[in-house]
């Protein structure tokens, strides 16, 4: 058989790294095979596989960085719970881009936000008392997802359940919450906002609805804005000026916001992210805390008793350039949205190319509005399942990952536009044509 990468090639290395039909594949397996397929082929792989950010990050936090370190701060322990300065400039991006106001003491810096993900799964599980028997034991992930937000809740010992939005949109998508919290077991509910992967954005009425449910059944909203404003069917960019992120914090008072600087700041390899917790869910007293640990408030828990027990903190030099690159944008002399729309032209490029050839999106729309182009985006090919698809377009040097790991009950795979280089183009656009003729 004649494809872009040399079959026998190709069929030996996925042989020899026991991946079989790719169900057992993990995004690092898929990177490892794309490699050595490089290596082993001399032919070059169009990585579409890894959600890592591929763009250059702004001089803005570089000299930020760098001049914290050459003051010194690099001897000195950062604060638990952030330095005054980030605490203070979140608390603003957050009033100038949500729109909504979270005071600085309840804004943790944290190393990435998935160690914010973490302690906020590890502080539920133990204000409900998982460990002594509490009733509420279980996360709801609105999926797909991030599949290490599961993997974190294993770690902790809290269980939980998914729900594939793939059929429920608007008053479906609250009434289905609703009959899962009506069980009482659900201490809180998980989501992206863009969404990983389908990047389908909520409506203010579908976060209304989560809202009025988080309050009714007292469960803790978990709000992932890793691709924070990154909607660009609307110019989000202008601080303290609608139209804002949509957020579910404007119907709720039981929400974290987990905001990154990986994506739309580009600066993921430094790890930072900001954990927001509303005012009341911060100094709110949870029995259970204040039994097992001295410490009742969720807020304390999490800055005093997690953060100082994961970390001791987020590193000091980086939570300079965050604080810098969030100041910049309030004060509208930095446009941080501005690069970031590079992955909406690429995803535009793809879909092109993909759809002319067969294949069709998999979450394709939004409300009945066309989705937007950005990070991500999901595709099938009539007739193949995700993993099916996953290990043939190997074959053709393009490398994907399957929805099944995602907790997508529909077949396709996610495609990520951040290493996909203009360059690439004529090359992505030749062999899906080559797939897509060796199918007709």
């Amino acid at each position: 058989m004649t494809t872009p990468l040399d079959y026998n090639t190709v069929t030996s290395i996925i042989d020899e790294m026991g991946l079989g039909d790719f169900s057992q594949a993990t995004i690092r397996d898929i990177q490892s095979l794309s490699r050595q397929l490089e290596e082993k082929t001399g032919e070059r792989v169009i990585h579409l596989e890894m959600g890592v950010p591929g763009l250059k990050p702004s001089e803005i936090a570089l000299e930020a960085e760098r001049e914290a370190l050459a003051s010194g701060v690099a001897t000195q322990y950062a604060p638990n719970g952030g330095i005054p300065r980030i605490k203070q400039a979140s608390s603003r991006f957050v009033k100038a881009f949500i729109g909504v106001d979270i005071d600085p003491l309840c804004c943790v810096p944290t190393t990435g936000s998935m160690q914010g993900t973490f302690a906020s799964f590890t502080a539920i599980y133990h204000a409900n008392n998982v460990a002594g028997g509490g009733k509420k034991d279980t996360v709801l992930l609105i999926q797909p997802g991030f599949p290490v937000q599961t993997t974190q809740c294993d770690v902790i010992g809290l269980k939980h359940v998914g729900l594939d939005i793939h059929g429920y949109r608007g008053q479906a998508l609250i009434d289905k919450l609703e009959e899962i919290l009506k069980e009482g077991n659900i201490n809180s509910i998980v989501y992206s906002n863009p969404n990983n992967p389908s990047w389908v954005c909520f409506t203010e009425e579908e976060l209304h609805g989560i809202g009025a449910l988080a309050t009714k059944y007292d469960v803790i909203i978990l709000e992932d804005l890793a691709y924070f404003a990154m909607d660009f069917r609307r110019d989000l960019s202008h601080p303290f000026e609608a139209p804002y992120q949509a957020t579910v914090a404007r119907y709720t008072d039981n929400y974290v916001l987990w905001i990154s600087g990986s994506k739309a700041f580009s600066y993921a390899g430094q790890r930072i992210g900001v954990t927001c917790m509303s005012n009341e869910l911060y100094h709110r007293v949870y029995p259970a805390l204040q039994e097992k640990f001295g410490v009742g408030t969720f807020g304390d828990f999490f800055t005093n008793r997690l953060m100082y027990t994961l970390s001791s903190g987020t590193t000091h030099s980086v939570q300079c350039a965050m604080s810098a690159m969030m100041e910049a944008a309030c004060d509208g002399s930095y446009n941080f949205l501005e690069d970031v729309k590079e992955y909406g032209r690429r995803a535009k490029y793809m879909k092109d190319v993909l759809l002319a050839n067969g294949f069709c999106l998999v979450y394709d729309n939004d409300m009945g509005a066309p989705l937007a182009d950005g990070f991500y985006f999901t595709v099938q090919y009539p007739g193949m399942t995700g993993l099916q698809l996953t290990k043939e377009l190997m074959f053709y040097g393009i490398a994907v990952f399957p929805l099944d790991t995602m907790g997508s009950t529909q077949q396709g795979v996610r495609i990520c536009t951040s290493f996909f280089s203009k360059e690439q183009e004529p090359l992505f656009k030749e062999r899906i044509e080559a797939f897509h003729a060796a199918r007709c």
